[in-house]
């Protein structure tokens, strides 16, 4: 099954390159990195603690256990891998310099070889789950430890899995450890042949996110110096064919609420200008955030068209949507605004994150959302009752500590691996 798998990734890497320099046609960010790709890059001197984290959520969500490791093992440097340029943006302005940065290769052989000769990383740590055989393998065969945090298998993936059984059982049964976010993942992955011995039920470490320091006060500052009391929700994160149904509920809250704003967040950097060139069409009485353009008593939204500011917007609003969740991308961090104590709503796709999705929903801090309609009668309803805004906001931060630790658990697994 091995020699077959390798074929096919053979076969598809062209295409792989190809697509790579098609999205750099459009978008900049995609122009780099492309040697890196292929396992290339220079020698790191010294013992690497290397971390993969495929995109934003996942970058957000190793903060802590990046500080940790710091902290812990300060001979070690750290290493964080990412697949996408919006990852790779997202780590730089996280940690600066104080971990090294590079795209993961590809799962090539050849690359994957590269890439160990010139990072030799004592211990390699994959954030939720990417199956990846030839670099599980390459672990293996030169004995560095491999922990899967946070993992997880959703019921939709399971069957890919277990057709794909041969493969993965060698893949799985090689002494990876597996930090699972919950006893159904343990057992979905002990069902495609994870070893019993290695595989742990520690929690998800995106609960012991931790909000920027002294964020509420910047965001209620920021609030107080450019909005001027007016009602505010966010749209955060949000692709392709959300723009166009959360503005037209936004429309719907004005006929309610003629003061209030929305502060619109796409997801990526590369959708800025599609949003932009919306809100022209749309005849839009728009703020852009880029230009630094000021939110006049007419501005009706304010396009969040920079990085990494989304934060301050959820704590500067009364109400946050979290997209990705209108349209099937499954969903982003419900976490972030529950913990500045927002009330949450989100769409009904929300497979990359069920579990929490769940727990908010029956903790009353967050409501689910199908359509224009539905997202426009929520917001009116949320922006008309503080009261049910502040409990839905407590409610939220009470999901989040009662569910932190698991961060804990990982890190007296990862302990002894690095002793």
């Amino acid at each position: 099954m091995s020699w077959l798998y390798n074929v096919l990734i053979y076969l598809a890497a062209p295409f792989a390159i190809l697509v790579q320099l098609w999205r750099g046609l459009r978008d900049p960010s995609y122009r780099g990195g492309l040697a890196e790709r292929f396992g290339f890059g220079p020698a790191v001197a010294g013992p690497v603690i290397w971390v993969h984290a495929v995109s934003v959520g996942e970058v957000q969500a190793a903060q802590p256990l990046v500080g940790e490791l710091r902290r812990r093992h300060p001979a070690c440097r750290v290493l964080i891998t990412t697949v996408t340029p919006t990852g790779a943006a997202r780590a730089r302005l996280l940690f600066g310099d104080a971990v090294l940065l590079r795209y993961v290769p590809f799962d090539l052989p050849g690359s994957v070889r590269r890439f160990f000769d010139r990072v030799q990383p004592r211990l390699a740590m994959i954030l939720e789950t990417e199956l990846w055989p030839n670099l599980y393998g390459e672990c293996g065969r030169r004995s560095v430890p491999l922990v899967l945090a946070s993992a997880r298998v959703s019921p939709r993936s399971i069957g890919k899995y277990r057709r794909l059984m041969s493969l993965f059982r060698r893949t799985l049964s090689r002494g990876i450890i597996i930090a699972a976010q919950s006893e159904a993942d343990a057992e979905r992955f002990r069902s495609i042949g994870a070893a019993l011995e290695h595989t742990h039920v520690t929690g998800n470490i995106k609960f012991d996110f931790q909000p920027p320091a002294g964020i509420e006060e910047r965001g209620r500052h920021w609030r107080a110096q450019n909005l001027a009391g007016r009602p505010v929700w966010v749209a955060g994160s949000t692709h392709e064919g959300e723009e166009a149904i959360v503005l037209d509920a936004h429309r719907q809250v004005l006929a309610r609420f003629p003061d209030a704003l929305l502060i619109l967040v796409p997801r990526h950097p590369q959708r800025f200008e599609p949003v932009r060139d919306l809100l022209a069409k749309r005849r839009e009485t728009a703020a852009l955030r880029s230009r630094g353009d000021a939110v006049r008593p007419e501005t009706c939204v304010l396009l969040g068209d920079t990085m990494g500011e989304l934060m301050m917007f959820y704590a500067a609003s009364d109400v946050a949507f979290v997209a990705g969740s209108l349209v099937p991308i499954g969903g982003h961090n419900l976490l972030e605004p529950a913990s500045v104590g927002r009330p949450v709503l989100t769409g009904p796709h929300n497979f990359n994150g069920e579990e929490i999705a769940q727990l908010l929903v029956h903790a009353g801090a967050a409501r689910i959302v199908a359509n224009t309609r539905q997202l426009a009668q929520a917001v009116v309803a949320l922006l008309g009752d503080a009261q049910r805004r502040k409990l839905m906001g407590a409610a939220g931060r009470a999901v989040l500590d009662a569910n932190r630790g698991a961060l804990g658990c990982l890190l007296t697994l990862i302990d002894p691996l690095l002793a």
